[in-house]
């Protein structure tokens, strides 16, 4: 295939992937902060067992991804995907049919699992294991379409809840992952090369590279509790501050743009330095936006928002290219699966933590909170750099 073609083929891998993200995640991880209360008001449910259910269903989404990207570098990502909307679509009908915390809780088992094997790290183990070390722009393309996500999501969810309640708002959720991201995985996406050994990978490490590991996990873990945080409870921040619903909602929806704005940036201007670079940006973001909502009020709900969404996003690209350039192609599923797992059960008591941190100590400590474990993760990701820079360093 000439050069021209292949081009033409790795854009269509990477627009199918990043539709079926943003599919993937405004139906399954953003769908709490709109469905929450309306799902507690017909089950006469609190929204802590609410959150802690979801929270439940991340804690299992950690625990399956090694698995997950052990699958996708032994044999491919793409059946993988397609299967994931299979998981999904059946997790969403379960969540249509919940009469109490029992189906409840079972559907969102089985939302967690799709979650283990089809949110960003599985697209990602995807295409580094089509295009090994170049797949960075492919990384990158996929959070471009996905950053709208919660953009999309939250918006399409209101209006589908509006128009035929919380239980169908599900079904329509669940057929869209049959009628679209379904065949678009299943067809669209290349299907794999036999895998890089992972040998290979081990002889180019350096010596202590697993302290590198244990940095990076913490960073991941960190700023997962954060982004897990605000996408659960983000309008309801706002809106705590002060702020009227309505624009409460508008300053939250923003967060996709953000995202979008900052990684159109970061392929523009930061594709050629080190993926380090752009997590330390990212990292020290979101402390500044919390600083200036804790201190301002409603007034900077928007820079806030702005400043998140911006961190947000190159966080995610971070998450899928520092591993690759730290530690090459080779297991990189696995990798990314076993740095994501803290992340995972960490973030998975993120939405019930935070809900009891808003509820009992209002809006400024939860950003207190938040300012705190992101300034905590920039500090790490210098450790790591310091550390890459030494001599023999890992």
């Amino acid at each position: 295939m000439s050069s021209m073609g292949l081009a033409r083929r790795r854009g269509v891998v990477t627009t199918t992937l990043g539709i079926t993200q943003t599919l993937a995640w405004g139906s399954t991880y953003y769908l709490p902060a709109v469905f929450a209360d309306p799902i507690c008001e017909a089950l006469d449910l609190s929204r802590a067992w609410f959150f802690g259910i979801f929270s439940g269903a991340l804690l299992l989404s950690g625990l399956v991804g090694p698995t997950a990207g052990r699958l996708i570098d032994t044999y491919g990502g793409r059946d993988v995907l397609a299967a994931s909307n299979l998981v999904f679509a059946a997790g969403l009908a379960l969540l249509a049919w919940a009469s109490g915390p029992v189906t409840l809780a079972l559907a969102w088992a089985v939302i967690g699992i799709g979650m283990g094997f089809g949110l960003y790290e599985a697209a990602f183990a995807t295409v580094t294991g089509l295009y090994g070390r170049e797949a960075r722009n492919a990384i990158t393309g996929i959070t471009l379409f996905a950053g709208f996500a919660s953009t999309v999501g939250w918006p399409a969810s209101a209006f589908m809840i509006d128009a035929l309640g919380w239980r169908g708002a599900c079904w329509a959720w669940a057929a869209m992952h049959l009628v679209v991201a379904l065949p678009m995985s299943r067809f669209l996406v290349a299907k794999a090369p036999p895998p890089e050994p992972m040998a290979a990978a081990d002889e180019a490490a350096p010596e202590g590279m697993p302290w590198s590991m244990i940095i990076l996990a913490a960073v991941f873990a960190g700023t997962a509790v954060v982004s897990t945080a605000m996408a659960a409870h983000l309008p309801r921040i706002i809106e705590a501050l002060g702020a009227a619903p309505t624009a409460a909602i508008f300053a939250a929806s923003l967060v996709g743009p953000a995202q979008v704005a900052a990684r159109v940036a970061e392929f523009a201007l930061l594709r050629k330095a080190s993926p380090l670079i752009t997590a330390q940006l990212a990292a020290g973001l979101h402390p500044v936006g919390a600083v200036l909502l804790a201190f301002l009020g409603p007034v900077a709900a928007v820079p806030f928002v702005l400043l998140h969404g911006a961190g947000n996003g190159l966080l995610t690209i971070a998450k899928g290219t520092l591993p690759l350039a730290l530690f090459g192609p080779a297991g990189y599923g696995l990798r990314t699966g076993l740095l994501a797992a803290p992340a995972r059960l960490l973030q998975a008591g993120a939405p019930l933590l935070f809900a009891l941190v808003l509820d009992v100590a209002g809006p400024r400590t939860v950003l207190l909170l938040s300012g705190t474990l992101t300034v905590l993760s920039l500090l790490a990701l210098l450790v790591l750099a310091r550390r890459m820079h030494q001599p023999g360093g890992s």
